[in-house]
C-alpha cells in the first residue's frame, strides 16, 4: 500500500524545455518500480509569464501577477507543494510565497545546502543577467562561506546569446563558445560551475577538468521528499 503523498504543482513556462526537464527528473529520480509508485504532477506551462529579465532590469514585477495566478490554478486543481524551475523568477520569491496558499520550494536555498554540505568554497556561476544584476545569489549564499565567481563582461553576453538565441530559441547550442569563459574563471579560482539558468542543464554536462552543479535536480530530489517519495539516487 502507497503512504498518502503530496501533489506537486509546477509553475512552469520559464521556458517550456526547463519545465519538461524538471519533471523528467523528477521521474527518473523517484524510486518506483510501476506507475502508481510515481509522484502526482501537476504543471502549469504558463509561456504567457513576461521575461524576467527584461523586467528585472526595467523595474517590473509584471512578472509577479502572472506567477501568482499559475500558483492559484495549480492549488485549485489539487497541488500541496509549488515548484519554480527559473532561478530569475527567485528574485519575486519572496512576494510569490506570501502570494501563494501553498509553500513553494526555493531552488536557490536548496542548492546553497547541497553547495555547503560539499568540499567547494569557490563556484563559478552561469546565470542570466536578470540573476547577476538582482544580487539574488549573492543574498542567498551569503555567509555560506563560498564565493562566486562571475564571469567577465564580454562572456556574459556570450551566455545570454546561448541561453536566448540558442536554448530558448530552439537552435543547437555551441557551449564550446563558453571555454575561454570557463578557463578564466577556473584560473580565479572557481571548482565548479553552477548552471543558473534552468535552460542550461539541457546543453551542459560534466566534462574533464568541468563539474556542473545543475540546480534543477536538486530541486527534482527536495521535491521528491517534500511529497513522500522516495529519491532513487542518492549522489
Amino acid at each position: 500500500m502507497i503512504h498518502e503523498r503530496k501533489v506537486l504543482g509546477i509553475i512552469g513556462g520559464m521556458g517550456p524545455m526547463a519545465t519538461a526537464d524538471l519533471f523528467i527528473k523528477i521521474i527518473e529520480l523517484t524510486d518506483a518500480k510501476c506507475d502508481s509508485e510515481h509522484l502526482h504532477v501537476l504543471i502549469d506551462n504558463n509561456t504567457d509569464i513576461p521575461d524576467r529579465t527584461k523586467s528585472i532590469l526595467s523595474g517590473s514585477d509584471e512578472p509577479l501577477r502572472f506567477m501568482a495566478e499559475s500558483a492559484e490554478r495549480l492549488a485549485g486543481a489539487g497541488a500541496d507543494i509549488l515548484l519554480l524551475p527559473c532561478h530569475t523568477a527567485h528574485y519575486y520569491y519572496d512576494e510569490l510565497q506570501k502570494r501563494s496558499r501553498l509553500p513553494v520550494i526555493n531552488m536557490l536555498s536548496v542548492l546553497v545546502e547541497a553547495a555547503r554540505g560539499s568540499d567547494c568554497k569557490r563556484l563559478g556561476l552561469l546565470a542570466t543577467d536578470g540573476v547577476v544584476r538582482s544580487g539574488i545569489y549573492d543574498k542567498a549564499f551569503d555567509g555560506s562561506g563560498i564565493e562566486l565567481i562571475y564571469p567577465d563582461s564580454t562572456s556574459q553576453e556570450a551566455l545570454m546569446r546561448l541561453i536566448y538565441e540558442q536554448v530558448k530559441a530552439g537552435k543547437e547550442a555551441d557551449t564550446s563558445a563558453l571555454d575561454s569563459a570557463l578557463d578564466d574563471m577556473t584560473r580565479r579560482g572557481a571548482e565548479a560551475f553552477i548552471l543558473g539558468c534552468t535552460e542550461l542543464p539541457l546543453v551542459f554536462s560534466d566534462r574533464p577538468g568541468r563539474h556542473f552543479i545543475d540546480p534543477t535536480a536538486l530541486l527534482a530530489k527536495a521535491a521528491i521528499k517534500a511529497a513522500g517519495g522516495s529519491i532513487k539516487f542518492k549522489a
